[in-house]
């Protein structure tokens, strides 16, 4: 009998200990998107003003195959129409000069950039004529230039519009 009461007490302790290992894990798990994203800033702040201009692909230390960026006060349903599906961490933009960058790789939110340039160090910058309806989108194969200039503490990449220029000869 004392042996039964002795496994029993083993036993219940036991699971006591793995649930709670449970309970205080599931907290500190961080998502893909929030991994990726310290990784990407990290990445870009590593930059500095050393190099005039930075391909995206360069700088993003994750796989990805599509980079959604959304204007201001795009509303939650337009953004999970654009990616295809909602997920509870999006936020509407609440004004001018909020970065809202949402990185997929197949058809999964792999990275996403919210906030102020104060907050994350840095500002990503879409050229304003391809935002179409609110929203820009580029394949990982677009080739994405940004210029990188610093001010203020913060580092501020602005896409570089390519321009292809037909020779006719005559």
């Amino acid at each position: 009998m004392k042996v039964i009461k002795s496994l029993l007490r083993i036993l219940a302790i036991t699971v006591i200990g793995l649930l709670s290992a449970i309970v205080l894990i599931s907290p500190i798990k961080k998502d893909l998107w929030d991994v990726n994203s310290k990784l990407l800033t990290d990445k870009v702040l590593s930059v500095g003003q050393n190099i005039e201009t930075v391909n995206l692909s360069d700088i993003t230390p994750f796989e990805w195959d599509m980079v959604y960026s959304f204007q201001p006060y795009t509303p939650k349903d337009k953004i999970y129409n654009a990616i295809g599906y909602e997920w509870d961490e999006i936020s509407e933009t609440l004004n001018e000069g909020m970065n809202q960058i949402v990185f997929m790789n197949d058809g999964k939110v792999v990275c996403y950039v919210y906030g102020y340039p104060s907050d994350n160090g840095f500002y990503i910058s879409f050229d304003s004529s391809d935002y179409k309806n609110g929203v820009v989108m580029f394949d990982a194969k677009d080739n994405l230039s940004f210029k990188v200039t610093k001010s203020k503490n913060i580092l501020y990449l602005e896409q570089v519009k390519h321009m292809y220029i037909a020779l006719q000869h005559a």
